[in-house]
């Protein structure tokens, strides 16, 4: 498929512009001097190009200059004809006004003028977006980007200037994931796409199953191992829960009576005492511990002792009043020490003692209203106490069952997560095997494009330039390309703008030319192409070009005057004049696109 014919039915103001099946060249002329230092000219040259895609079909951007002014182009109507496979010709009609409603035409013959075409002449008029898309995705045919539809890359076909900055990745792309373009390059590159569809969408399951099982697990605190505890709780509740809906169903309590009068003997009368035998023993030592704290107290005061001496007329002399104060203060040391533990061991009695109390008290009154119940001669309060007993067993079965189900929902979503472990392992395996293929096998068609890439960077740069595809260590497919010094190692030319756009020319046209068998667009357009270029080099790229489109390739290309190779470097002239399909220039509003007062 190539482009055929661009107009619109306002030829005074966007004139047509035919496109032959070669070289096609867009010559913006700068004629005055004050622009000559300007980095855009806005004549139309860049704009072109996104004309030709808006009549693909390009969905509507608020900011696209047709709709942003809407009120000065809102009349214009467009028609871009175009070459099928079969040398028929297909005239798609779009408007700006009702851009939403699409027509279509076949023809056998060229470079027609279908703007005063009558609405029931049209083979499809006013078809919806959607299904303008769908039918000339089936016209086009383009089976070689299939399972894509034929707007997927059709920015590698319309270079502008943004598109520049990744050769891989177009600044459509530069906004979404590597799965919204990855998978698509690979496919023209000649690997498989089907293992890296499959991979990126396992990938995001397997993202969103991670996501599911961690929220469950932090919002029930729980894990799968817990599983069977709730099992083992379910039964039990579940058993007491039907011994008690068969005393409802028989309204005989006698049954109820003896288990609970087994359950206050044994369980709680029991544990009364326990807990009355332990109290008994903490009070004691608690006594013991409060004495000894108090005779830990020394009474004797040596300066007392002396006043009461003198007094009598018994000689208390200084050295015997030094040594009982030595002895009292060691004595003091010790006793200082041991009040410390007796203490701490106080405040832990006195503590487990209050829970002894608290429990002790909530199984009294659990007591009294067993023995309420057992000393009860009402048969409706004794029903009455069962049924709060089964709501309560029923509420408790219930929530578990509601956990048991969140739980199993865990533990199917950690089966889940762990098949697709496994197949995103295989996935990956597949991936590297393909790629390991393709690489090697030097009929495949990678290989094919590898050579185009490398032949035209060197006609170019005089070096070799180097295209790889390689699986990191995630599985994902890495791009490269590169060029090489003359011992054949990277080298960081590429890592600059205008080595850059020369390997996005020299990958688009290896890969069209890899393609030309195929159902697959034949024609390329390139922005400011030989922008920043030397002059030797700009020779060289337009010889490649000229080469290019006579296999077959169709080349749109644009440039500014000043841009333009120069005659001595060439093998014929530069233009001849049925290359240049458009000439615009700076001179006014007849040289620009469209011929009218900028906006």
């Amino acid at each position: 498929m190539k482009l055929s014919r661009l107009y619109s039915n306002k030829s005074k103001i966007f004139g047509p512009i035919e496109f032959n099946s070669g070289l096609n060249v867009v010559l913006a002329e700068i004629r005055l001097a004050k622009n000559n230092d300007k980095d855009t000219h806005n004549l139309g040259k860049t704009t072109l190009g996104r004309m030709i895609d808006f009549c693909f079909l390009a969905g509507r951007d608020k900011n696209f200059f047709l709709f942003k002014q809407e009120s000065i182009f809102e009349d214009f109507i467009f028609f871009l004809e175009i070459e099928l496979a079969d040398s028929t010709y297909l005239t798609i009609r779009r408007g700006v006004r009702e851009h939403t409603r699409i027509c279509f035409k076949k023809h056998s013959a060229a470079y027609q003028d279908l703007t005063e075409l009558a609405d029931s002449d049209w083979d499809h008029f006013n078809l919806s977006f959607d299904r303008a898309r769908d039918l000339l995705d089936g016209i086009l045919d383009w089976r070689a980007v299939s399972p894509w539809d034929f707007r997927k890359g059709l920015g590698y076909h319309l270079r502008s200037q943004e598109d520049y900055q990744d050769i891989f990745q177009l600044r459509r792309f530069s906004i979404g994931k590597h799965k919204d373009w990855k998978p698509y390059v690979a496919h023209i590159l000649g690997f498989n796409h089907k293992p890296i569809l499959d991979y990126y969408s396992k990938l995001d399951e397997l993202e969103d199953k991670r996501g599911i099982a961690q929220t469950v697990q932090t919002e029930l605190g729980g894990s799968v191992d817990d599983l069977s505890k709730i099992e083992g709780l379910l039964q039990l509740k579940g058993n007491d829960a039907d011994k008690k809906q068969q005393l409802l169903d028989a309204f005989d309590f006698r049954q109820q009576d003896r288990d609970l009068t087994d359950k206050l003997v044994e369980d709680i009368n029991t544990r009364i005492a326990e807990l009355n035998n332990r109290r008994y023993s903490l009070n004691q030592a608690r006594r013991k511990i409060v004495e000894s704290l108090q005779e830990d107290q020394i009474l004797f005061k040596p300066d007392q002792a002396e006043k009461l001496f003198n007094e009598v007329g018994i000689l208390f002399s200084g050295q015997i009043k030094k040594d009982f104060g030595q002895l009292i203060a060691f004595n003091k040391a010790i006793t200082d020490e041991r009040r410390v533990y007796l203490k701490e061991e106080l405040s832990d009695i006195e503590g487990e003692l209050q829970v002894i109390a608290e429990e002790l008290d909530s199984l009294n009154k659990h007591r009294s209203g067993v023995l309420s119940f057992l000393g009860s001669t009402d048969v409706f309060d004794k029903y009455k106490q069962v049924t709060d007993d089964l709501v309560r067993l029923k509420a408790d079965i219930s929530m578990l069952e509601k956990q048991r189900g969140f739980l199993g929902r865990l533990q199917e979503l950690r089966k889940e997560i762990r098949s697709l472990t496994d197949s995103c392992v295989k996935l990956q395996s597949d991936i590297e095997t393909d790629v390991e293929f393709q690489n090697t096998n030097k009929s495949s068609l990678f290989s094919l494009i590898r050579l185009y890439f490398s032949e035209i960077v060197e006609e170019v740069l005089a070096h070799k330039g180097l295209l790889s595809v390689s699986p990191n260590e995630k599985g994902h497919l890495e791009f490269r390309a590169e060029i090489l010094d003359d011992q054949g190692k990277s080298t960081s030319a590429d890592l600059g703008h205008t080595y850059r756009k020369l390997l996005c020319i020299a990958f688009d046209l290896a890969v069209l030319r890899a393609h030309l068998p195929d159902r697959f667009p034949h024609f390329v357009y390139h922005d400011g192409v030989f922008e920043s270029l030397d002059d030797r080099k700009k020779a060289n790229l337009l010889n490649v070009i000229r080469q290019y489109s006579d296999f077959g390739v169709q080349a749109v290309i644009t440039l500014i005057d000043s841009d333009m190779p120069p005659q001595a470097d060439l093998k014929v002239p530069v233009f001849s004049a049925d290359e240049i399909v458009l000439k615009l220039h700076d001179e006014g509003e007849d040289g620009r696109l469209f011929r009218m007062k900028s906006w």
